[in-house]
Parts: structure tokens; sequence; C-alpha cells
């Protein structure tokens, strides 16, 4: 069920990438994170000539249970019509992909909507919604297989590279932060923060309800059964097509807060994951500082973002684009005639 995933550390190809992006025309180390990008994409690839090839996000939607502890300033309704808004190529993600010419790609993972056949929509509905883990594990064992096995399906279907993940479901950073507390033992009042716009009373109300339901699921111990305990059929479903396209040694883009805490749980299955994936952005929601220092990610961007969606994504693929395009076509030394360093 969980994929072997091969770490991408090779001494022999990381010397003959230094030595190749050494020898461009610019100073030792003078091009920053996109020569350390380069490097990373060159050993995901094998290559010291990397390239990209049909970027793609999915964005996968989702419903919650535990909404009705009244933990969102926004009601469950709005998920579907989101979804809706994607279809209609209405939302910040349609706009950033479109620009970026990212193939996007919209899931219903488990909204609580009837969307009827929909040509532009992937149904890979595992339920109506989760139950609310306030009260009884999130999804069954059997559930959580399956959305972990849709998503490695639709993974295993994309024909590029490079994988971007988002997501949409009202209630999410609310899951995000119990997984996030449940997996790294960060304190409930660390991983918590305002959501969709929570006051500060709703931001401990939401803390409260996650302490209270890690009390209830306090035995649960693996990755697996935490997931189900606490998660999402969307993040299940990115914890799979995480798995399956870092087995494939694509490139990862990693989003914002809940995408972040799908990847938690990935880790904790296939720690050499880590090696594929790019931190497009430090989101505004708190905790996914927090989250980034616990997985010693640094991110490429910080636009105090807290959209979701996989916006921070498709703003940071151009970065993925220069890192490359500077290996191929910046001139070396020897090329362009320019001395080097005395």
């Amino acid at each position: 069920m969980i994929p072997a995933i091969s770490s991408t550390q090779n001494a022999t190809l990381s010397q003959a990438l230094d030595a190749c992006i050494n020898n461009k025309t610019k100073p030792l180390g003078s091009l920053g994170r996109l020569e350390s990008l380069g490097r990373q994409i060159g050993l995901i690839q094998q290559s010291t000539q990397p390239s990209l090839s049909q970027p793609a996000i999915i964005v996968f939607a989702a419903d919650h249970g535990i909404c009705a502890e009244n933990i969102s300033a926004f009601p469950q309704s709005v998920t579907w019509q989101m979804v809706e808004n994607f279809l209609a190529e209405g939302a910040a993600i349609n706009v950033f992909a479109r620009q970026n010419g990212i193939a996007l790609h919209i899931v219903d993972a488990g909204v609580n909507h009837d969307f009827g056949p929909r040509e532009q929509l992937l149904n890979r509905k595992v339920a109506m919604g989760s139950q609310n883990f306030a009260q009884q594990p999130a999804m069954t064992a059997e559930q959580c297989r399956q959305a972990i096995q849709y998503g490695k399906a639709l993974a295993a279907d994309l024909p590029g590279n490079v994988l971007g993940f988002g997501e949409m479901g009202i209630g999410n950073t609310t899951v995000a932060a119990a997984l996030m507390h449940k997996l790294t033992g960060v304190p409930a009042a660390q991983c918590v923060g305002a959501g969709t716009g929570l006051s500060a009373e709703g931001v401990l109300h939401k803390q409260q309800v996650i302490e209270k339901a890690a009390a209830l699921h306090a035995g649960v111990t693996e990755p697996l059964d935490i997931l189900a305990a606490f998660g999402g059929f969307e993040v299940a479903m990115m914890v799979g097509a995480m798995l399956e396209a870092a087995s494939r040694r694509m490139v990862l883009l990693i989003d914002g807060f809940i995408v972040t805490s799908a990847l938690l749980v990935a880790a904790k299955l296939q720690p050499s994951i880590l090696d594929y994936c790019v931190f497009a952005h430090r989101s505004d929601e708190s905790g996914h500082a927090k989250m980034l220092d616990v997985l010693h990610a640094q991110p490429l961007l910080q636009l105090d973002l807290r959209l979701g969606e996989g916006t921070g994504a498709a703003l940071a693929y151009p970065l993925l684009q220069a890192a490359v395009n500077f290996m191929w076509q910046m001139a070396t030394f020897e090329s362009a005639k320019v001395s080097g360093k005395s």
C-alpha cells in the first residue's frame, strides 16, 4: 500500500551538480536559493541538466464533521460553493495556475454535496464528509485506505514531473492543527490559528476542541491510525498522491498549512519523501512556521498567504523554472570567455 521511496542523496551526482552550478558566469553562491533548488531538482531527476515538464496542481476538496463543534467562521456550504467556483475558473488558484501554465485538476474527495456528473470534476468521493473527530474517529480504517489509494492513482495518471497540492474544505485548518499536535507533540495552543477568520475567543475554542479530541484518541499512535482518527478525505488523498509522486521521482510542490499536515503523515510513513519536497511558502496561518521548523524546511516565499487552494504552490513555480533554466541556459566562464575569480 505504501510505495517505496528512494533517497535522492548521491555524492557523485551532487559534486557534478555543484561543478555545473559553480562554473556559471557568476560569483560562487550568488544565485542563493536558486542554486540549492536547482541542485535539489537535479538530484531528484538524477541529472545535471534537470528540466520541468507538464506541471500540475491537484486541488482536493472535502467536508469535515468537526464543523459541528463550531470551529469555523464560515458555513460548511462554502466548500461545495468554492468547488463550483473552481469549475467556473473563478478562484485565485485558477488565475495563478493559468498564468503559469500549470494544469489544474479538481477532485471531490468527500464534499457534502451532490454535484452530479461533471466533466471537469474528478469524482473520488469516499463519503459525504468525515465524522466529528471530537466524538469518534473521522474515518474508518477502510475509508482512510480508500482515500490513500485514490490519491496514489491520481498521481500515477499524471504525465509531468512536477506536482503541486491544494485543498478546499471548511474546517480543515482544525484538522491540520490536530494532526500537527498529535504527530509532532507541539502543544495545541501553538498549532491553532484563525483559519478563515476566527476571533481570539474562536481560536481558543478551537484549541480546546483539539485538546479534548486528543485526549479521546490518546491511545492512537500509528501514523495511519492518527490520519484516520483526525484527518479528512482530502488530507488522506494528498498523503497517497504525495507518496506515489515521490516514488515516481516527481518534484513535490508543497503549499501551506493543510498540505504540510498531509506531508507530516507521509513523512512518518516514508521519511525520504522530504528529499522530493519544495516548500512553496510560509503561510500566515499560525502554526505553519512551527510545522516547517519540525520538518527542517526552508520555504521559497513569504507573502502572508493563508488562502489554501494551492495558491502558494502556483506562485512559487516560476522559481523552479528559473532554477532549472539557469543550469541549462546560463553561460560558463569558458564558453563566455569571462575571467574567473583570481
